[in-house]
């Protein structure tokens, strides 16, 4: 019995040594972190630090290979210098591991590398807040783009584009009357803007405020040359009318979207389908 007890806790710690890589992470939440990528056939993980690039985005910088040996410990092939790549990535869903600090000593690696500096010149610049926000709301990391932007609105809050990107978070995370709020006087200074009409529409019709987001649209008619984009407002205003299953007016709205451009011609069948 003992032995058998003894071999399950060998068992349990190869096993917990193993599971210390946990492949749960999308690349755009590693952001100056060393990460592990899944096995590959020969049970050995590619790994490197992911950072981000101004001019190139987020940006892989590979260190080489480790495999895992039986007690758990990461034993490292590091590439050269010369050959090692350097790699830009698209947003992706595929799961990736933080490498335990735990760890850092066995791979030869250091929290923060030396290299690194050279790509975090002026971080609390305002221009530099703004960039890092607009790139994790088109990661759709909308929370942590806040994190930049509201940052870069207490040093300048007439940046330009900051406001809509402010919003775009806001919406994205439900927190529509702070959309409202930020967007209802710049849309003053910015009335021809498609993108700045588009976040406030969408904020009131998710208040229900239908009236003024109509109101809003109609004046855009005038001043707003984006179809695409007013096909959008539209749809969102239409969209509302679907969930109330105010048929009538979900109708009026869908025509006027689908006058503007076909992008959302089948959603709206679908939902006038549903309606019926």
């Amino acid at each position: 019995m003992k032995f058998i007890i003894l071999l399950l806790a060998l068992i349990s710690c190869q096993i917990s040594a193993q599971n210390s890589l946990k492949f749960d992470k999308r690349n755009v939440q590693c952001e100056d972190k060393w990460v592990a990528f899944q096995m590959e056939k020969d049970s050995t993980y590619l790994f490197g630090f992911i950072y981000i690039d101004p001019s190139a985005g987020l940006t892989f910088h590979n260190e080489g290979s480790f495999k895992i040996d039986s007690k758990g410990v990461f034993i490292p092939t590091k590439v050269e210098k010369d050959t090692r790549i350097i790699a830009r990535l698209e947003p992706s869903r595929i799961g990736l591991a933080l490498i335990p600090e735990a760890k850092f000593k066995e791979l030869e690696i250091v929290k923060v590398p030396e290299w690194l500096k050279n790509y975090k010149q002026d971080e609390n610049s305002v221009a530099h807040l703004y960039h890092w926000g607009f790139l994790y709301n088109a990661w759709d990391e909308c929370e942590k783009a806040l994190t930049y932007l509201e940052k870069a609105q207490k040093i300048d809050p007439n940046f330009n584009g900051l406001n809509v990107e402010l919003a775009y978070s806001y919406n994205a995370l439900g927190q529509y009357q702070k959309a409202v709020d930020l967007l209802s006087d710049s849309i003053k200074d910015h009335p021809e803007d498609c993108y700045f009409r588009k976040e406030l529409i969408y904020a009131h019709a998710n208040l229900l405020q239908l009236a003024k987001a109509e109101e809003i649209f109609e004046e855009g008619l005038k001043v707003c040359t984006d179809n695409e984009m007013k096909c959008e407002m539209a749809l969102n205003i239409a969209y509302q009318y679907f969930l109330k299953k105010d048929k009538s007016n979900f109708l009026i709205w869908s025509k006027k979207s689908k006058q503007l451009a076909p992008k959302y011609i089948k959603n709206l069948n679908a939902m006038e389908a549903e309606l019926n």
